[in-house]
């Protein structure tokens, strides 16, 4: 029988730590979190380890990276912002990776994980918090009164906004969750049912390389939208840093 398409998002423990209620596993989520991690530092080192003025490869490859999100930063932060690069860049880069090593065969999706893509949305959003109280103390919460609000409006205007704020970090992590379970989802199912016609007999195995073509190229949307959601997820980064310090 055909395995569960959410069989490849079950977390099992490698080497189990804890007891009772404390429970601190080591699991094959966070072995391939581990994994991203080191071949995103092997990256790096590969880039920048005996760097010339022409730039190889490899160098070139990290040098567009940066440059990338600097640019980024630029346009939606401004000079304020380049302050945060090495945050801003951490973040892209471990979302890529992690991205980009699901759609490795027999591997995990970490992004998969609400937990996961929730905890880091979390993280940046307090973080945002820390930096908005610095950069203006109590007048940041001028920022959840519209200018030129009525007055009689105000006590429903600062609910709203404050809900709409919150719901921030639920917009950044579900946005990040959904489409990577979606996408491996369908990928898994139609190439299940690829698998069911190609041994199902002769005349039905002929039209099993439809399901298979349509495996492929949804295998390359797949790698286009691991990037395309760690740019996203930058992104509205990006914007919610920018609200923090310009209060727009």
């Amino acid at each position: 029988m055909m395995a569960s398409p959410f069989e490849q998002f079950q977390i099992n423990a490698l080497l189990t730590l804890g007891g009772g209620n404390f429970n601190i596993s080591f699991t094959n989520s966070s072995l391939f979190m581990f994994i991203a991690v080191s071949f995103m530092l092997l990256f790096f080192y590969s880039g920048i380890y005996r760097s010339t003025l022409v730039p190889n490869r490899w160098q070139s490859a990290v040098e567009m990276g940066y440059l990338f999100i600097l640019g980024l930063i630029g346009e939606q932060i401004g000079e304020r912002g380049y302050k945060y690069l090495p945050i801003i860049f951490t973040t892209f880069m471990f979302i890529l990776s992690c991205n980009l090593l699901g759609m490795v065969p027999y591997s995990f999706t970490v992004t998969s994980h609400i937990i996961i893509t929730l905890s880091l949305a979390l993280i940046i959003f307090l973080g945002i918090q820390v930096i908005a109280g610095m950069e203006h103390g109590v007048h940041f919460f001028s920022f959840f009164l519209p200018p030129g609000a009525p007055l009689a409006l105000s006590p429903f205007l600062v609910v709203i906004e404050i809900i709409s704020y919150v719901f921030r970090v639920i917009s950044l992590a579900v946005r990040l969750f959904a489409n990577m379970v979606s996408g491996h989802v369908l990928v898994k199912i139609i190439a299940g049912f690829g698998w069911t016609m190609l041994t199902s007999g002769p005349v039905v195995a002929l039209f099993a390389g439809f399901p298979l073509i349509i495996v492929f190229a949804l295998t390359g949307l797949e790698l286009s939208i691991a990037f395309l959601q760690a740019y996203v997820f930058t992104l509205l980064v990006c914007i919610y840093l920018n609200d923090a310090i310009h209060l727009h």
